[in-house]
C-alpha cells in the first residue's frame, strides 16, 4: 500500500494531513506522486506523519511508492493495456476466452490459433508503431507467457 491509498481509505486529504502533521504539503504531494520515497524522509517527518495517521513509524516505512524510483513509471503496468487498437483488443479477448475455457476443463482445440493470432496482432501493432516495444513485451508476458531475452 502507498500513502495515497492510505489517505484515500481514511478519507483524508493531503492538505488536511499537512495541517495535522506539520509536514509541508509539497512533501506529502511528492511522496504520493512517487517523486520522494518515505525511506528517504527524515525520522522527524516519518514520526510526524505516523502520529497524524495514528500508526507507528514502522507502519509508515512499510508504505511503498506506486512508482518505480529508477524510471518514474508506475509499478502497476496495467496502463499498457489502455487505448489498444481494436484488432489487438479483440485478439486479447479471444485469448482470455480460450484460457477461461481451458481453466473450466472444456475441450478447446483452437487455443494454439488464438495464441498465434495474439502474437501476430502484438507484432503488427509493434512494427506499425501503434504500441511501444515495452507495451508489446508487457502483453506478450501477461497473455502469452513469453519473456524478453
Amino acid at each position: 500500500m502507498d500513502l495515497q491509498t492510505l489517505l484515500d481509505q481514511r478519507q483524508i486529504t493531503k492538505y488536511h494531513l499537512s495541517k495535522v502533521s506539520g509536514v509541508p504539503k509539497t512533501t506529502i504531494m511528492d511522496i504520493c506522486a512517487g517523486r520522494s520515497e518515505i525511506e528517504r524522509c527524515s525520522a522527524k517527518t516519518v514520526q510526524q506523519l505516523a502520529k497524524a495517521l495514528g500508526c507507528t513509524m514502522e507502519d509508515m516505512m512499510e508504505l511503498s511508492s506506486p512508482y518505480d524510483s529508477k524510471t518514474g513509471l508506475p509499478k502497476d503496468q496495467s496502463y499498457f493495456e489502455c487505448d489498444l487498437p481494436p484488432f489487438l483488443a479483440a485478439s486479447i479477448e479471444a485469448m482470455k476466452d480460450a484460457q477461461a475455457k481451458l481453466d473450466r476443463g472444456e475441450e478447446y482445440y483452437e487455443w494454439d490459433c488464438d495464441f498465434c493470432d495474439l502474437q501476430s496482432s502484438i507484432n503488427v501493432a509493434e512494427v506499425e508503431q501503434i504500441i511501444s516495444p515495452d507495451q508489446a513485451w508487457y502483453l506478450r508476458k501477461k497473455y502469452l507467457g513469453l519473456e524478453r531475452v
